[in-house]
């Protein structure tokens, strides 16, 4: 057996391997055509740290979703150099921090987790394979960012008298938690905290940038997304031991206040508005309904869930629109709005297939009804 796991390891890797060299090849070839064409241009491009050989072996039953998740993480890098060139000269100094680099690591971190979620399902879960998720802007052919070791604390957070992000603390709506499952939502309160204390320190990084909306949309609603999902994990992991708790997306949105100021309170009946542009258009998003098979009885709930999820994200959406309205430049819709709203989406949609997947046969491809446009 001791030679049968390594060579397995090995095409593994090299499978993985040639989809990153591919969709790396493409992001480069691209960002050199966008600079003159010979790839020795002044043209930039983002590279990210390989998950690879951190991964543990995979269990056979795991091995399609982990493929998939390793090679959504190439698709992203590319779709990142993409949106370099087309924003190029957009913004101001940090535009490609908050309006791609930030994004991106929020969408790697999604399928890191998902990679350790299929790995825990069959043997020992892996952990931290967040730490492969922050990307950097670099020359072609430079070598990509090491994996991040550090962490970032609540002393990184704005000093007394400044202001300072606060979020709602969702422990005491958790129910008791399955001893299976105590590890996971430790990890996910802790995943939260971290979330709050790196926005903050994003808050006093970009401090004075942007218009009057700017904290909005490039660091209070990227947060927002970041705990739906660990609020989301946390409600997946009870739910596979104990009855899954609900609602506690509540506890996601947070507010800007004085440094030491209450968190806000959480609202549990308030829904989104549905309001829509009365002028410039709507966003408007293509249906998955019909291509879901039969919902399992023990997923009906579920899946119900996350389709009012979509339909609520449509109208947050639409919202933002609407309160954004003059802001930014030529692409901004397109990099504030609409690009949060597909990685919200590809989300939701995942949880539908998984959902269905713990119980029937697992339906593919949700993923192609995440994008959006205006209308």
């Amino acid at each position: 057996m001791s030679h049968v796991f390594p060579e397995h390891k090995k095409r593994r890797v090299a499978l993985v391997g040639l989809v990153g060299i591919a969709a790396l090849t493409t992001a480069l070839t691209a960002a050199a055509l966008a600079s003159g064409g010979d790839g020795t241009g002044s043209a930039q491009v983002i590279s990210c740290p390989s998950p690879v050989d951190a991964i543990p072996a995979v269990p056979a039953a795991a091995q399609a979703e982990v493929t998939r998740e390793l090679g959504n993480l190439d698709k992203q890098i590319a779709e990142a150099n993409q949106r370099l060139i087309d924003t190029a000269g957009q913004g101001g100094a940090n535009f490609v921090d908050n309006a791609i680099l930030g994004p991106l690591e929020d969408k790697r971190v999604a399928a890191l987790n998902r990679i350790e979620t299929a790995i825990g399902r069959q043997a020992a879960k892996p952990e931290g394979l967040e730490r492969f998720a922050p990307c950097a802007l670099g020359a072609p052919g430079q070598a990509a960012p090491p994996p991040n070791t550090t962490t970032t604390s609540a002393a990184d957070a704005p000093e007394a008298g400044d202001q300072a992000i606060a979020c709602p603390s969702p422990v005491d709506a958790i129910p008791d938690v399955p001893a299976g499952a105590q590890a996971e939502v430790t990890k996910e309160l802790e995943n939260l905290d971290k979330q709050i204390a790196e926005a903050n320190q994003r808050l006093v990084d970009t401090a004075g940038q942007g218009g009057a909306n700017f904290v909005d949309n490039a660091i209070l609603g990227p947060l927002e997304d970041k705990r739906v999902a660990a609020l989301n994990r946390i409600e997946t992991a009870i739910g596979r031991l104990a009855a899954k708790p609900e609602g506690l997306e509540r506890f996601a949105r947070c507010e800007l206040g004085d440094a030491g100021g209450e968190a806000p309170e959480t609202s549990a009946g308030a829904q989104p508005t549905s309001s829509a542009p009365a002028a410039g258009g709507a966003i408007a998003c293509p249906s998955p309904v019909d291509a879901i098979p039969a919902v399992p009885a023990g997923a009906q709930a579920e899946v119900t869930r996350e389709l009012e999820n979509l339909d609520k994200q449509i109208a947050e959406a639409n919202q933002r629109l609407i309160d954004t309205a003059g802001q930014g430049g030529a692409n901004f819709v397109d990099n504030a709005i609409l690009g949060p709203l597909e990685d919200k989406r590809v989300a939701a949609l995942n949880r539908i297939e998984t959902a269905i997947g713990r119980l029937a046969a697992k339906p593919e491809g949700l993923e192609r009804f995440a994008p959006c446009a205006l209308r």
